[in-house]
C-alpha cells in the first residue's frame, strides 16, 4: 500500500469509529440556535466537499476514469511523513474525546453538570479535537497534490474556528466567565504554544 490509499484507510476507520463512540454522550441541556450553528455548518460543509471532490478526481471518480493528476509529486518518504501525520492528528484529535468522557458531543451542546476540562490535550489547546483533525485533513491534502482539496482543508479550518468560538461563548455560561478566561489566557485555541493574550 502506498501512502495516499494509507491516509485514506486511516480517515475512514477514524470516522467509522468516531460515529461508534458517539453513543457515549452525557444528556444533553441546551444547545444554540440553528442560526447560530449555520455560519460553521455552512463553511465546515463546502470545505469538507471541496475536500472530498479533490480526492475524488485525484482518482478518476468522477471522469470516467480519468484521474487529474497531481499539480505536485512527492518522494515516497515525504509521502510516508505526511501519513504519520495523519495517524498523529487522529491520535491526538482520540485522545481529546477520551479525555473529554460523557461531555463529547458532535454539535455544540452544554451538557448536564458540565465542567471545564483541562487535562490531557487540554493542557495544549482548547479545542484538540479540531487541532487533529486540522493536522490530519491537511497531511492528507497535500498527498493528493490538488489546490482544491487544499482549498476545502482551509474552509474547514474556518468552520472549526467558528464553531469552536460559539462553543467557547456556550461554555461561559456553565463554567463561568472568570474560570474560562483563566483557561483562555493560558491556553492558545487551536494551535500548541502559540502565545495567548494575556
Amino acid at each position: 500500500m502506498r501512502p495516499l490509499p494509507a491516509s485514506f484507510a486511516l480517515l475512514t476507520l477514524w470516522v467509522v469509529s468516531w460515529f461508534v463512540a458517539a453513543l457515549w454522550s452525557r444528556r444533553t441541556v441546551a444547545r444554540p440556535s440553528f442560526a447560530q450553528n449555520a455560519p460553521n455548518l455552512v463553511v465546515t460543509a463546502i470545505g469538507a466537499g471541496l475536500f472530498v471532490f479533490a480526492a475524488e478526481f485525484r482518482f478518476g471518480a468522477f471522469t470516467a476514469g480519468a484521474a487529474l493528476p497531481p499539480l505536485w509529486r512527492l518522494p515516497l518518504v515525504a509521502g510516508w511523513g505526511l501519513t504519520a501525520l495523519v495517524v498523529a492528528g487522529l491520535a491526538f484529535a482520540w485522545w481529546a474525546r477520551l479525555t473529554l468522557g460523557d461531555l463529547w458531543s458532535g454539535n455544540v451542546t452544554r451538557k448536564e453538570n458540565h465542567v471545564l476540562i483541562q487535562t490531557g490535550p487540554y493542557r495544549l489547546v482548547r479545542h484538540p479535537i479540531y487541532t487533529g483533525l486540522i493536522l490530519a485533513l491537511g497531511a492528507v491534502a497535500i498527498q493528493i497534490g490538488l489546490p482544491v482539496g487544499v482549498l476545502g482543508v482551509a474552509l474547514v479550518s474556518l468552520g472549526f474556528w467558528l464553531k469552536a468560538r460559539l462553543e467557547e461563548r456556550f461554555l461561559v455560561a456553565a463554567v463561568g466567565e472568570a474560570a474560562y478566561a483563566d483557561f483562555r489566557r493560558h491556553t492558545p485555541m487551536l494551535v500548541p504554544f502559540w502565545p495567548t493574550r494575556g
